[in-house]
């Protein structure tokens, strides 16, 4: 059983887009998941050996209480029904109250066809009189995380101040050193730079250090405006 399931394209996104965030839920004593839907590969410098490796080291250093691999092909993820199944099979065993999943709009074919996947699975995995295994079950919420390959400035629905995370989030996002380091330029703004200051400008619009910002199709209950930053 999970509070919180984050569902990544490929091996990465969920440190890059909600790395700040899975550490403060596990401070909060959330039971927190990634399901990775592809291995990545291929990649210049990578390979399947060397990104299993690394998304170990940053399992480990994240504290996840669940990980896996759908197994579903890198470079051609498509929303089909075969993968809508395999996918709301995984939402019916780890029964999560909340997912998180990629922004809905972005330049990698990948990136939006796993969130198209995603919502679509969301809603398979409560039918009833079906030969998916598991017992019905529909998240409460999905939210929507930013990991984008467009440079543009999105209008998130909310700031998650992660200020007290960051060195934690660097660390995770570094063990990805075939991704984020190793091929990083001699001069010029290297890749985890660029996010730290993307970070600082989200913390900036809620008045702290860093943020992570995070989308929603439907509204957001608030109980009471104390909890408003």
């Amino acid at each position: 059983m999970l509070d919180v399931l984050i569902v990544s394209p490929h091996p990465d996104d969920a440190e890059l887009g909600m790395g700040g965030a899975i550490f403060k839920f596990k401070d909060e004593g959330l039971s927190v998941g990634v399901l990775d839907l592809t291995n990545g590969e291929p990649t210049p410098l990578g390979s399947p050996e060397i990104r299993a490796r690394e998304t170990a080291a940053a399992t480990e250093i994240l504290g996840l209480d669940w990980r896996e691999n759908l197994g579903l092909p890198n470079r051609q993820l498509e929303p089909t029904i075969e993968a809508r199944a395999k996918l709301a099979g995984v939402f019916r065993r780890t029964r999560p109250n909340w997912i998180f999943a990629p922004y809905w709009v972005d330049a990698h074919p990948d990136h939006v066809a796993a969130t198209q996947l995603i919502e679509a699975a969301r809603f398979w995995a409560k039918l009833t009189k079906t030969d998916m295994p598991g017992e019905p079950h529909y998240p409460q919420r999905i939210f929507y995380y930013y990991c984008v390959h467009l440079r543009q400035i999105p209008q998130p629905a909310f700031v998650l101040d992660i200020s007290e995370y960051w060195d934690k989030k660097q660390a995770a996002i570094e063990c990805y050193r075939s991704q984020f380091v190793d091929n990083q330029p001699a001069d010029g703004p290297k890749f985890v730079d660029r996010l730290r200051h993307q970070a600082a400008t989200w913390g900036w619009s809620i008045g702290v250090s860093y943020g992570e910002p995070l989308a929603s199709r439907e509204p957001i209950g608030v109980s009471s405006f104390r909890a408003l930053a």
